[in-house]
């Protein structure tokens, strides 16, 4: 039962912290543009229309 005497004040400072973290990322515009990250992945494939990269040639 004397845990409880540790837990509680160290979750109540977690959760803080937390709120701290949460409303800093607010603030610094970590939330401003939800939809391009997730579209990004789908971008990178080069397409049908581009040309594959030039194989290397080594020595014969």
């Amino acid at each position: 039962m004397n845990i409880l005497l540790a837990l509680i004040p160290v979750t109540i400072v977690m959760l803080i912290v937390a709120g701290i973290a949460f409303f800093w990322a607010v603030d610094h515009g970590q939330f401003d543009d939800m939809d391009s990250p997730a579209l990004l992945p789908l971008l990178d494939d080069p397409g049908p229309g581009k040309p594959p990269p030039p194989a290397e040639s080594g020595p014969p």
